[in-house]
């Protein structure tokens, strides 16, 4: 798996470096995937603890919520996301219901039977991580890469990425 430094994960979730570290460390509201080995060394985020940090952003910013209030709802849903294949995201909305509870939509079905709650559209938020975190992107509506491009880019055969041999 993956996982971003906090200077990728402030570019990410747009939050101060001091911001995340109140999040994350002092008021714990979302964990880091790891924490600072010591001084000085940085937390690291895998895409999942990303996403859910930018979920907290928007419901901040744009829903003016208490973020504490919601502590058990970001550790419900962090550990949903941890079962959760980056694909299986993309298209899907987030429902948001109080407490504990939240469910991913597929916002082209009926949604007759579906309560009071605030959604959120999370392409938006999958396409950033995807270009980040050289995570797959749909190609049509029901296919996806095989390979990201740019895990692909990688060292072939002593090459550099624009297929020179490499010398040394």
């Amino acid at each position: 798996m993956r996982l971003v430094t906090t200077r990728d994960a402030t570019r990410l979730t747009g939050l101060s470096t001091e911001q995340l570290r109140e999040w994350t460390s002092r008021r714990a509201l979302i964990l880091p995937d790891e924490k600072p080995k010591g001084h000085g060394s940085p937390a690291r985020y895998s895409w999942q603890t990303i996403l859910l940090l930018r979920i907290a952003v928007v419901l901040r910013d744009r829903f003016k919520l208490e973020l504490h209030a919601h502590r058990d709802l970001f550790s419900a849903l962090g550990k949903g996301l941890a079962r959760t294949s980056f694909l299986s995201l993309w298209g899907k909305s987030l429902a948001l219901y109080g407490g504990e509870r939240w469910a991913m939509i597929d916002p082209r079905e009926d949604d007759s039977n579906i309560d009071d709650c605030i959604i959120l559209r999370l392409d938006p938020h999958l396409q950033q991580l995807s270009d980040s975190f050289s995570l797959p992107k749909p190609m049509a509506p029901s296919q996806f890469q095989l390979f990201p491009a740019l895990g692909v880019m990688a060292d072939v055969a002593g090459t550099d990425t624009t297929g020179r041999r490499r010398h040394g």
